[in-house]
């Protein structure tokens, strides 16, 4: 796999160290562990292991890699492998594909309180779904979604929102027969905005109260409890953004759109163009633009570019990516097997789609497929493993792709 010209890992090595020594005190221990683990990914310091072609002796150096979720190089496997595990999930239904926005206010107060707000975000959503799905004017049905958080905007600014993927029908209350959505239509998209708004309302109400927020800076003020009331009151009469697309076009589709979704970070390597005199280069989408002239490219200086990468450094152990209603991980596995055996009926056997299995040896972690030589094509066979610190003994032949 051909190396990208310029990576976010090339960026922190050549301007992090200055930075972090003029940001001496403002970076949190999180935002540093992360700068970090990116530069060290796939480099001598993690180590690694050396491969060696049966055929034609080549040899190559493959280092470790860092596995931070925040490392563009990281994702792409981690990915992968979540998308086999959750393929067999998917119901011969139709899926939507809504999302929810916090207003710019609260998003201002969420960067310094991220665990509380993002957390209430989350589950302000999921609950706004699974409520109108159940009520028997809209849909009267328990249904499923995958929900998963977002904070920044196509320029890295801080923009916290959450992508929610929704089956298009739900098991009935008595859990009797399965209640699809009308064809092309999932749920009243203002009626969602008005829930949403008042249940996250009532929630930041809660946690202030609370004790749970923290403010700083120009909004310490905030601290106060009427301060706080006055200053949700405009928001109360905002019209919230929730936004619903058409469904997609069957199941498979779902895992397309998961697999470039889920493990995305701020950036990713191929929208990176240049390091140079004039900053940091790379592509960007302005919606507000239609068509061709929506893809666009911004010049940033270094450090305002590490300084938006981090900020959607999230805290640790928080899950970005949760499961709700018959998706639930604690019976997730029932709630499918009865809403199959509820679809695949013989009146609608177009339904009976088969669950996907797993592949012979995906259970067995020695059961890696064999590596292939770059230069013969031959299967590569491991000879030695090295930790950090240490050099390994072989050495790799000329054109050997270390990363």
């Amino acid at each position: 796999m051909p190396r990208q010209t310029l990576e976010v890992a090339d960026i922190f090595r050549d301007h992090g160290p200055a930075w972090r020594a003029a940001q001496a005190g403002h970076l949190s221990l999180g935002q540093l562990k992360v700068m970090s683990a990116i530069e060290h990914c796939r480099t001598p310091l993690l180590g690694g292991h050396v491969e060696q072609c049966e055929a034609c002796g080549h040899i190559q150096i493959a280092y470790n890699s860092c596995r931070n979720r925040h490392c563009p190089k990281c994702q792409g496997a981690a990915a992968q492998q979540w998308l086999a595990e959750r393929e067999a999930d998917l119901l011969p239904v139709e899926y939507y594909h809504v999302v929810f926005t916090l207003p710019a206010p609260i998003a201002d107060i969420a960067y310094q309180n991220k665990r509380v707000v993002y957390g209430l975000l989350m589950a302000a959503a999921a609950e706004t779904l699974l409520t109108i799905a159940a009520d028997p004017k809209h849909l009267g049905a328990r249904v499923g979604l995958t929900a998963v958080l977002h904070t920044w905007g196509s320029a890295m600014t801080h923009h916290p929102h959450v992508h929610c993927i929704v089956t298009g029908g739900g098991l009935s209350p008595d859990g009797e027969r399965w209640v699809a959505c009308r064809p092309g239509f999932f749920l009243p998209v203002r009626v969602l905005s008005r829930l949403f708004r008042r249940r996250l309302l009532e929630q930041l109400s809660a946690a202030h109260q609370a004790g749970d927020l923290a403010f700083f800076g120009e909004q310490a003020h905030l601290a106060a409890p009427e301060a706080f009331t006055a200053w949700l009151t405009p928001l109360r009469r905002q019209e919230w953004v929730v936004y619903a697309k058409a469904p997609f076009a069957g199941p498979e589709a779902v895992l397309g759109y998961l697999s470039r979704y889920t493990h995305r970070v701020a950036i990713a390597n191929s929208r990176l163009i240049a390091d140079d005199d004039q900053g940091i280069t790379f592509t960007w989408k302005d919606y507000r633009a239609s068509g061709r002239h929506r893809r666009k490219r911004m010049t940033l200086a270094p450090e305002e570019f590490m300084r938006r990468f981090l900020l959607h450094v999230l805290p640790s152990g928080f899950h970005r990516i949760r499961h709700y209603g018959l998706l639930a991980n604690a019976a997730r596995v029932r709630n499918l097997e009865h809403a199959r055996a509820l679809l695949i009926t013989p009146t609608n056997p177009v339904l009976a789609v088969p669950v996907a299995t797993e592949p012979a040896g995906a259970s067995d972690p020695s059961a890696t497929p064999a590596r292939r030589c770059p230069c013969c094509g031959a299967p590569l066979r491991l000879i030695e493993t090295f930790t950090r610190g240490q050099v390994p003994r072989a050495v790799p032949s000329p054109r050997s792709a270390s990363p």
